[in-house]
């Protein structure tokens, strides 16, 4: 029987749930055992797991659960040096040289653990089957056009969709345009969505745009919104050298935050930003570049995030022993225990 854990998030401000009450009570009526983790912080509330048929367990406490249990989580593990043991389900950013990975892969190597890493729980075209990219995307453009047009109050809180998108309604957006970079994709659609509620005017850039980079007519919009993740080392879209003192452009939403990759795509800034101060300034004194990089920002709508997240990644619970997903992630594992011995 597949044993899925849902542990307490430790990442600050974290809000998100992997999988919803709902969604939990189909996993359980299709055979599997569910234990959820108390946690104050997270948008479903403890009794609401207890209600779908769940288990529920104390905060962290998952080191207990036995060998074949599925951990699940979203964001970070506590940060030590304890070895890993058992089967993590998470997004580890640990594969393309991200700050602390190489730690990180040594601890699950040390104590024989695996990582299932959803940013690489792909089908067979390689397009990932679950992610919060739309909402991040979505979040991630309205608090740029909020601070363009000077009405992003902070420090951040979680909120409902119809609260931020009155919000979007009432910022003075006239004149705001904007440039989207990877606007295909699922978060450079968001961004989009969020840009046109706000009547703001917006570029569409994607792979055509972007071979070749006008990086004047980049810097002739108020807002960039970069929603390009690259597995690849690439030229950087911006860099300080790039910016000019009189240039039109005042801020950047960086969905991506590949900071400290070879990925990073506007190495402009090496620092994330947080709920509590989600605004770094950078480039020009007299005219200083604004930055938003936070790494969690779909927990800015937990409840809409979750949802959308829990329905694309439930269906593929219950064949975690063998489905073909679930293999490419455990290559996608292996792959980079090889790459790391190798370096």
């Amino acid at each position: 029987m597949t044993h899925v854990w849902i542990r307490a998030e430790s990442y600050p401000s974290e809000r998100r749930a992997p999988v919803t009450p709902e969604d939990a009570a189909t996993l359980i009526g299709e055979g599997l055992t569910v234990t959820v983790e108390r946690s104050p912080m997270r948008c479903f509330a403890d009794d609401e797991y207890e209600r779908a048929g769940c288990r529920l367990a104390e905060p962290h406490t998952w080191a207990a659960a036995s060998a074949d249990t599925f951990i699940l989580g979203l964001k970070a593990l506590p940060d030590n040096d304890e070895p890993l043991t058992g089967r993590h389900i998470y997004f580890a950013h640990a594969y393309k040289g991200q700050n602390g990975s190489g730690q990180l892969l040594e601890r699950f190597q040390a104590g024989n653990g695996e990582i299932l890493d959803l940013e690489y729980l792909v089908d067979d075209n390689g397009r990932r089957l679950a992610a919060f990219g739309y909402w991040a995307g979505y979040i991630g453009a309205a608090l740029a056009v909020q601070h363009a047009s000077g009405q992003l109050e902070t420090p951040l809180t979680a909120t409902s969709r119809a609260e931020l998108d009155n919000r979007l309604l009432q910022a003075n957006t006239d004149r705001l345009t904007a440039v989207v970079i990877g606007a295909l994709g699922r978060c450079g659609r968001g961004a989009a969505d969020a840009l046109t509620h706000s009547r703001v005017a917006v570029t569409r850039w994607d792979i055509e745009q972007t071979r070749d980079l006008d990086r004047e007519a980049l810097l002739d919009h108020d807002i960039l919104i970069n929603a390009v993740a690259t597995t690849e080392p690439a030229d950087p879209f911006l860099t300080t050298s790039h910016l000019k003192p009189g240039a039109r452009l005042s801020t950047v939403a960086d969905i991506t935050c590949d900071v400290g990759s070879p990925q990073h795509l506007l190495p402009l800034y090496e620092d994330l930003t947080t709920w509590e101060r989600p605004l770094l300034h950078v480039g020009h004194v007299d005219r200083p570049l604004t930055v938003i990089a936070i790494d969690n920002l779909p927990s800015l709508l937990p409840r809409e995030s979750s949802a959308d997240f829990s329905s694309q990644l439930t269906p593929h619970l219950p064949q975690l022993s063998d489905g073909a997903p679930w293999k490419r992630a455990r290559s996608a594992y292996a792959h980079a225990i090889d790459q790391g011995a190798t370096t």
